[in-house]
């Protein structure tokens, strides 16, 4: 799994993640992976599901991880986030 397939979510609006995730698989990528932390957890989500249900019926959703992660503060200390991994893969 290349890094170039990682589509990661942030403040856009959806769809230009579901164009990325599109041209990820018109260019031949059998899996694209979709991470997102925070907030934009419900946005990645929603991509997922835009791609799956409207432009391609041919990708599932083959893995879902979530977790938490710890950032180092500048100020010192850790902060910890949640975070999701959205795994989509083209049927054949």
């Amino acid at each position: 799994m290349s890094q170039e397939n990682a589509i990661l979510i942030g403040k856009k609006p959806p769809m230009s993640y579901v164009l990325a995730c599109l041209t990820a698989f018109h260019e031949g990528a059998d899996e694209v992976v979709i991470k997102a932390r925070g907030r934009p957890i419900s946005t990645a989500v929603d991509v997922a599901e835009i791609v799956r249900r409207k432009f391609m019926p041919s990708a599932s959703i083959s893995e879902v991880t979530i977790g938490t992660e710890e950032i180092q503060l500048r100020e010192g200390g850790v902060k910890r986030t949640s975070s999701i991994t959205i795994k989509m893969r083209r049927k054949k």
